[in-house]
């Protein structure tokens, strides 16, 4: 018996790390933007505005599919869904490098943001199948920080690849990865051990919709949903999209220097994801490792924004601090599933992972409409009259510092919601 628990435990890491390789590469996808923003906006004659705004339709579809995602996995298991969204990412992928209409992009990156929408809650739902619950910090660390090395990925080769082939080609060279990553995820992922029934899975759609109202009134889960966006902002807000630009403009690093800086805080949060879930389930506390994340990555973040004469070794050793401290953001998944019953895993933590990515949604596009503000005020000539590839060039500094004020902010703000949080350690079901 020992023989066959041991054979379940190894397959579910692997079952549950292949539901984390797709992660890796939706987060490759999603990162994409940041690393073209020069071509990207001269293609489609963009302002910063517009450039967010391309972005976060991303966003528009992954955050409201996060409560229909929860429900349709805890109804239908992991292993259709994850692979049928993987076909959407690819197909919205050929067609955001297959257009030059502004609109017809921002319908792929929405395809792109509906398939991804299955992707990290899909990898919880499978841990919550195949493995014990004491192990649900560290696998959401663990596939939080899976996903991250997609985006450093994203951060250190598709700058090279632009620059060779084309913005064009390189996008449809990760669609063709994604066509091949389709039927390994189909013939790899199972949603059951051996002949037993669908662990942890609702039977019907009126106990879905009965758990989802329950989760959703829950003040309990929207704290700890915020604490997770609002410390999550380096990610959803800098790193993702503006965090390149920034380093460029205001630190004057160049193109692979922030491309690799910008890749540091991702490798911080590979890092630092799975060790702040095992230092959580060690301590079996949830609340102190957020809390000292959070404080840590507030300063860090003011650090970078606010102190001048930074050299790149500076940059690149804060980066990595940055990410190996809000990684505590990973506990969320953990508090959010300990927060809901057993069946409900999935869509107690897609309700949780909706909450977290509500700030990409809004504050990308802000970031963009607050950098043509300040701009604007400099500005001898209106910004419709300067031709796009001039306009990049001209914002400073304080524009940046500007726009990007609510990172820190945030930040503190998620530090004090942790005091507002109840302690939920191994408290699922109760």
């Amino acid at each position: 018996m020992h023989s066959k628990e041991t054979k379940y435990m190894m397959l579910g890491w692997v079952i549950c790390g292949l539901g984390a390789l797709y992660y890796s590469y939706e987060y490759f996808l999603r990162i994409s933007p940041s690393v073209m923003e020069y071509p990207l906006r001269e293609h489609f004659n963009l302002s910063a505005t517009g450039f967010g705004l391309l972005s976060a339709f991303y966003y528009y579809a992954y955050i409201p599919m996060q409560l229909p995602v929860g429900v349709l996995l805890d109804r239908y298991g992991p292993r259709l869904l994850i692979t049928l969204a993987c076909l959407i990412c690819v197909i919205g992928t050929f067609i955001f490098a297959g257009t030059t209409v502004f609109w017809i992009a921002a319908v792929g990156r929405f395809l792109v943001g509906f398939g991804s929408a299955f992707a990290f809650v899909g990898v919880l739902k499978l841990a919550t199948i195949w493995l014990p619950e004491d192990k649900l910090a560290m696998v959401s660390g663990l596939a939080s920080a899976l996903g991250t090395v997609g985006a450093m990925i994203g951060d250190n080769v598709l700058g090279s690849l632009v620059t060779t082939v084309g913005w064009r080609e390189t996008v449809n060279l990760s669609a063709y990865f994604g066509i091949g990553l389709i039927f390994v995820l189909w013939f790899g992922i199972r949603d059951r051990k051996g002949h037993q029934r669908k662990s942890g899975t609702v039977d019907t759609f009126k106990k879905s919709m009965i758990d989802l109202g329950i989760i959703a009134r829950s003040r309990q889960i929207w704290i700890n949903g915020m604490f997770g966006c609002l410390v999550y902002l380096p990610t959803t807000v800098f790193a993702e999209l503006w965090g390149i630009p920034y380093l460029r403009h205001a630190h004057g690093l160049s193109q692979t220097g922030a491309d690799f800086a910008n890749s540091l805080l991702f490798l911080g949060f590979t890092f630092g994801a799975p060790l702040m879930g095992y230092i959580s389930d060690k301590l079996k506390r949830r609340k102190p490792p957020m809390l000292f994340g959070a404080a840590g990555a507030g300063i860090i973040m003011m650090i970078i924004l606010y102190l001048p004469g930074l050299e790149q070794w500076h940059i690149n050793v804060l980066m990595f601090a940055l990410g190996l401290l809000y990684s505590a953001q990973c506990i969320v998944f953990a508090v959010g599933r300990e927060l809901s019953p057993n069946e409900a895993a999935a869509t107690a933590m897609a309700m949780t992972n909706m909450i977290v990515m509500l700030g990409a949604m809004f504050l990308q596009p802000l970031v963009g409409r607050l950098l043509d503000l300040s701009l604007s005020t400099h500005l001898v000539a209106p910004m419709q009259d300067i031709p796009v590839d001039k306009l990049q060039h001209m914002y400073t500094a304080n524009d940046y510092q500007f726009a990007l004020s609510i990172i820190p902010i945030g930040i503190i703000i998620a530090a004090i919601l942790t005091f507002f949080l109840k302690e939920t350690y191994a408290n699922a079901d109760n």
